[in-house]
C-alpha cells in the first residue's frame, strides 16, 4: 500500500483590486471578498476594517485550530463561541506617529462545550498557543494574547 505524504509547505497566492481609496476585493482560490472603512471614514462599509480583518483572522484561526486539536484527541466539541477585544493604537492609520506595536492587549474570552476531561482540556490551551499561526504571529511581534476559558460539559 503506498502512504501518500501532505505537503508541509505549500504558497499562498491572493490578489486584491483597489476599488477606491478604502476599499479593497481581495481574491484567493476561486472566493473574493471586500475590506472596507466605514462610511464615517469615507468608506462603503461592504467589509471588515484591515485591522478588524486580523482580528477576525485570529479568532477564526483560534476555532479551527481548537477544533483541529480537539478531533485529534477524540475529545467532542459540542458549541464554542469566541469573542476578542483588543486595545487599538490607533495613531499610526492616522498618520501621526509609528506606533511599534498597534494592538496590545488582546483578550479571547472562549466559551467551550465539550466532553474533553480537565487535563484533555490544558493540552488543547497548550496546543493551541503551539499551533495556531496567526496566534504565533501576533505574539510574536510583541503583543500578549489573553485567552480565558469558559468549560462547561456536554
Amino acid at each position: 500500500m503506498v502512504t501518500i505524504k501532505p505537503k508541509t509547505k505549500i504558497g499562498m497566492k491572493l490578489g486584491a483590486k483597489s476599488v477606491s481609496h478604502t476599499r479593497t476585493d481581495v481574491s484567493v482560490r476561486d472566493i473574493s471578498g471586500i475590506i472596507d472603512e466605514p462610511e464615517v471614514r469615507g468608506g462603503t462599509n461592504l467589509g471588515l476594517t484591515p485591522t478588524e480583518t486580523l482580528m477576525a483572522s485570529l479568532l477564526g484561526c483560534t476555532n479551527v485550530i481548537t477544533n483541529r486539536i480537539a478531533e485529534h484527541m477524540g475529545v467532542e466539541i459540542g458549541s464554542m463561541d469566541i469573542a476578542l477585544a483588543v486595545d487599538f493604537d490607533r495613531r499610526g492609520v492616522m498618520l501621526q506617529e509609528d506606533v511599534e506595536r498597534p494592538f496590545s492587549n488582546v483578550v479571547l474570552d472562549i466559551d467551550i462545550a465539550t466532553d474533553a476531561t480537565p487535563e484533555q482540556m490544558e493540552k488543547i490551551k497548550t496546543d493551541l498557543q503551539k499551533f495556531c499561526p496567526i496566534a504565533k504571529v501576533i505574539r510574536g511581534s510583541g503583543v500578549t494574547i489573553t485567552e480565558n476559558w469558559n468549560v462547561s460539559s456536554l
